[in-house]
C-alpha cells in the first residue's frame, strides 16, 4: 500500500487501484493545496505504472468531499491584497488552470477511473468525479450531488460548466448550476449526473466490476462524432436555451449577480470549443469572478462568516455546554407553532402554551401539516412523524411547564400581556433554566423587568415562517448574563440555526434597519414617484419583495400600531416619517390594513393575482410616471443607503458589535441584497468615502434621514473600512 498525506492507496491482484480521500484533521475532505498535490501525483502513478489497470477514487469519510477551501479563496477574492493587479490575475488564472488541466490528466489518463461517491459531492467534490470516466452512488437520501458555487457569488472553476453540460447537455445543466441546487443520488441519476446507485457496501465491488467489465477509459466527449445532448448554442435547439436563459437570468437576478451572467458565458462559449479550450474560458471567467469585490462580499459573508457563526464564534467562553431536552411555548400562533416544530424536531419535548386550548391544537397541528408535506415528499417516515408529533404537548396549563429547561414567550406584542405570562411562567422553569422572549420590537431590559433574575432574561428573536428562515437574533438586556447567552446559544444551535448577538434597543438591529427599507418605499409613494416604479427599483436592487407588496405582507395595521407605540413612548423626542400620514389614512380611515386583511396596498381578488390598488392614484399625486435609467439608479442608492446607514448607526451605538452579525443578519434576517454581502460590505464596496458623500447628497435632496452619522465621517476621514477597523477575530475557516 502507498500513503500519501491525505489518501491511501491500495492495488489489488486485478491491478485496480483504490485511492481513499481521508485528509487527518478534517471532518470533510476538501480541495486544498495539499489535496491537489496527491491527486497529481495519484494520476501520476496510475500512468506511469504498468501494473495498474484501472482505479476507483473513493473517500474514507461520510462524505465524499465538500468543495474547494473557501477559507482559501476567500482571500484572493475581491482581487487578494499582495502584489500588483496584473501579478494577482495572472496567479489566480495560472491557479485555476493547473487545477482544471490536473483533472484533465485524470480524464486522458489512458485507463479507466470510477468515483465511488460514498456520500456527499459538491462543488469541486462533485467536479472531481465529472473528470472520472465512470460514477456509481451509494443509495443513500441524505447524500448531496451539486455544484453550489453561485449560492456564494462564484462559478465552478474545475471544470464544472465545461463537463457537466457536455454530460446531459445545457438545457438540464445549466439550472442545476446557475441556482447552485443539489440531487440526491436517485434523482442524480436520472438526470444522467452518475451511472448507478447501488447500496452502500457493494458501492467499492460494483467500481471494480465495471473496470474489469467495460473499462471504457474515454469520455463521451473526447469520442469521435461527439454530439452535446440537446445541441450546442448553434443548433436550433441549443440556441433556444440560451436565448430564453439569458433573458430569464436578467428577470431574476437584474444583473446584481456577476456569477450568473459568467456561468452562462461558460456554458455558451465552452460549448462552441474543444473541451481543453473551454476549461481554458472557464478559468477565465472564474478569475474575472474573483477580481470582483461583490464575489469577496458573499463569499466572507455566506460562507464564511456565516460558517464562523454557526459554530459558534460569538459564544462566551468558559460556560459549560447547555442541552435543552424540555421547551416552553408561550403563545401557539404562527410563531410558536413554528419554534415548537424546529424544536419538535430537534429532538426536544415540547410544551405548548395558550390560553384556549382549541388554539394550542390549531398550533401543534402546524407541525402535523408540515410533517406530512414531508411524508408525502420522502423527506421523513411515518415513524419518524409520529415521534416527532409525540413530543409536542399542547395545554393551557402552567403547570404543564415545569422541569422546563427554556421558555420562550411568544405572545403578542403587548408590554402587560408578556409581563402575565413571564411571571406564571418563572415558577416552572428548572434550576439553571432560562427564560426568552420573541419580541421583535420591545426592548428586552424593559420585558425582563417582570423576571425576578433578569440576568437570565434574554431576547430571542425568530422569523417567519420559522421552518424555513435561518436566523435567529439574539438579544442582551442590560442585565442578562454572558451564561444565559451561551445558553440560548447552544439552544439555536441544536435547532440548526445562524445566530446573530446584539444589544437591546427598540427594533434591536433587524427589525429597525428592515423598517428603513420598507419606509423608504412608503416615502417614494409620498414623493409622488408612481407605485409600479417604487415597487420594480425595490426589486431591481437585489431585495425579495419590493417594499409596497412587503408592507402588505408585514401588516400595515401592524406598522401603524408600532409607530403609535413608539410615538407615545417617545414623546417630543418622537420624528414624523414622510409617510406616517399615508399610513394612517389607509389604516384608520381607508381600513386597508394589508394581505391578511385582502386590500392594502394591493387588492387581493380570491383566486387571482394580487395587483396594486388603482385607488392609490387618488391617495398620491403622482409625480414622476417614468424614470430614466439615471433616475432608477438614484432610486435603487436610496432604498440601499437608507438600510446601510442605519446598520452603521447601530454599530456606532453598540446596538451590533460584530460586522459578520451586521452581515450576516441583514441577508438572513430580512434579505437585504446579498450580492453586496451586506450593509457593512456594502459600505466597504463603495469606500466610506464616497458612500459619506452619496448620502450627503441624498440627504440635501431627500430630507435629514440620509445624513451619515459621526461614525462614518471618521471612518470617511481616515480611510477606513468597516472590515479593518472592526475586523472580527480570525477563525479557522471549516470547508
Amino acid at each position: 500500500m502507498t500513503t500519501y498525506e491525505n489518501f491511501s492507496f491500495d492495488v489489488d491482484s486485478d491491478g485496480i487501484a483504490l485511492a481513499t480521500w481521508d485528509m487527518p484533521g478534517r471532518s470533510m475532505n476538501v480541495l486544498s493545496q495539499s489535496s491537489m498535490a496527491d491527486i497529481a501525483s495519484i494520476i501520476e502513478k496510475i500512468m506511469s505504472d504498468d501494473a495498474i489497470k484501472g482505479a476507483v477514487i473513493t473517500s474514507g469519510k461520510g462524505a465524499f468531499c465538500a468543495g474547494a477551501d473557501l477559507s482559501m479563496m476567500g482571500g484572493q477574492a475581491g482581487g487578494g491584497d499582495g502584489g500588483s493587479p496584473e501579478d494577482r490575475v495572472k496567479a489566480m488564472y495560472e491557479g485555476n488552470l493547473k487545477f482544471n488541466m490536473l483533472l484533465r490528466d485524470l480524464e486522458t489518463c489512458g485507463k479507466p477511473v470510477v468515483a465511488a461517491i460514498n456520500g456527499t459531492a459538491l462543488g469541486g467534490g462533485l467536479e472531481v468525479t465529472l473528470a472520472c470516466h465512470y460514477r456509481v452512488a451509494a443509495d443513500n437520501p441524505k447524500t448531496q450531488l451539486g455544484l453550489p458555487e453561485a449560492k456564494v457569488g462564484l462559478l465552478p472553476g474545475g471544470g464544472g460548466t465545461q463537463r457537466l453540460p457536455r454530460l446531459i447537455g445545457a438545457g438540464a445543466a445549466l439550472p442545476i448550476i446557475l441556482q447552485g441546487s443539489s440531487l440526491n443520488p436517485e434523482k442524480a441519476a436520472k438526470a444522467g449526473i452518475v451511472h448507478k446507485v447501488v447500496p452502500a457496501d457493494q458501492l467499492i465491488d460494483e467500481a471494480k466490476k465495471w473496470i474489469r467489465e467495460v473499462g471504457d477509459a474515454e469520455q463521451p466527449w473526447d469520442k469521435k462524432g461527439y454530439k452535446v445532448p440537446g445541441g450546442d448554442p448553434n443548433s436550433k435547439g441549443g440556441a433556444q436555451i440560451f436565448t430564453i436563459g439569458n433573458a430569464q437570468l436578467h428577470k431574476q437576478t437584474h444583473g446584481n449577480f456577476p456569477a450568473q451572467k459568467y456561468i452562462l458565458s461558460c456554458v455558451y462559449e465552452g460549448l462552441q470549443v474543444p473541451i481543453e479550450a473551454g476549461l481554458r474560458i472557464e478559468s477565465r471567467y472564474f478569475t474575472k469572478l474573483l477580481m470582483d469585490p461583490r464575489s469577496k462580499a458573499m463569499i466572507r459573508s455566506l460562507f464564511l462568516s456565516m460558517q464562523e457563526l454557526q459554530k459558534g464564534a460569538r459564544r462566551p467562553a468558559g460556560v459549560p455546554e447547555f442541552k435543552v431536552k424540555k421547551l416552553g411555548i408561550l403563545g401557539a400562533g404562527m410563531m410558536g407553532a413554528g419554534v415548537a416544530y424546529v424544536s419538535a424536531q430537534a429532538g426536544m419535548e415540547v410544551v405548548l402554551l395558550d390560553t384556549d386550548q382549541a388554539n394550542a391544537e390549531k398550533g401543534k397541528a402546524y407541525s402535523q401539516k408540515l410533517l406530512a408535506k414531508a411524508l408525502e415528499r420522502g423527506k421523513t417516515t411515518q415513524e419518524k412523524m409520529d415521534a416527532t408529533l409525540a413530543r409536542i404537548t399542547p395545554t393551557t396549563n402552567f403547570d404543564d411547564l415545569k422541569g422546563a429547561d427554556l421558555v420562550i414567550e411568544a405572545v403578542f406584542e403587548d408590554r402587560g400581556i408578556k409581563a402575565e405570562v413571564t411571571k406564571k411562567a418563572e415558577p416552572m422553569i428548572a434550576e439553571g433554566g432560562i427564560y426568552g422572549s420573541n419580541t421583535s420590537t420591545l426592548p428586552i431590559s424593559g420585558l425582563a423587568q417582570a423576571y425576578s433574575k433578569p440576568e437570565e432574561f434574554i431576547g430571542i428573536h425568530f422569523f417567519s415562517p420559522v421552518d424555513k428562515m435561518q436566523l435567529v437574533e439574539i438579544i442582551m438586556g442590560e442585565k442578562t448574563s454572558d451564561e444565559t447567552l451561551a445558553k440560548a446559544m447552544d439552544y439555536v444551535k441544536q435547532i440548526r440555526k445562524t445566530p446573530i448577538v446584539v444589544n437591546d434597543s427598540r427594533g434591536f438591529y433587524t427589525s429597525r434597519c428592515f423598517g428603513t427599507y420598507v419606509s423608504e418605499g412608503l416615502a417614494m409613494l409620498a414623493d409622488g414617484i408612481k407605485p409600479a416604479i417604487v415597487e420594480n427599483t425595490g426589486k431591481m436592487t437585489g431585495m425579495p419583495m419590493p417594499p409596497l407588496a412587503l408592507n402588505d405582507e408585514v401588516s400595515l395595521e401592524l406598522g401603524y400600531k408600532v409607530r403609535q407605540q413608539t410615538k407615545k413612548d417617545l414623546g417630543d423626542k418622537f420624528v414624523e416619517g414622510p409617510a406616517d400620514k399615508l399610513i394612517e389614512k389607509m389604516v384608520v380611515e381607508l381600513g386597508r390594513m394589508g394581505r391578511k386583511a385582502g386590500k392594502g396596498f394591493y387588492d387581493y381578488p380570491e383566486g387571482g393575482k394580487k395587483k396594486l390598488w388603482p385607488g392609490l392614484a387618488d391617495l398620491v399625486e403622482t409625480k414622476i410616471e417614468e424614470a430614466d435609467p439615471e433616475l432608477v439608479e438614484e432610486y435603487k442608492k436610496r432604498f440601499l443607503c437608507i438600510q446601510a446607514l442605519e446598520a452603521a448607526r447601530c454599530f456606532e451605538e453598540g446596538v451590533v458589535t460584530d460586522v459578520r452579525d451586521a452581515d450576516v443578519g441583514a441577508i438572513l434576517g430580512w434579505g437585504f441584497a446579498p450580492w453586496t454581502g451586506g450593509p457593512l460590505s456594502y459600505i466597504d464596496m463603495l469606500g466610506t468615502k464616497a458612500f459619506v458623500e452619496l448620502c450627503d447628497s441624498l440627504a440635501q435632496k431627500y430630507g435629514e434621514r440620509f445624513k451619515p452619522n459621526a461614525l462614518l465621517r471618521e471612518m470617511a476621514e481616515k480611510g477606513e473600512s468597516f472590515y479593518t477597523r472592526f475586523a472580527p477575530k480570525k477563525e479557522q475557516a471549516a470547508a
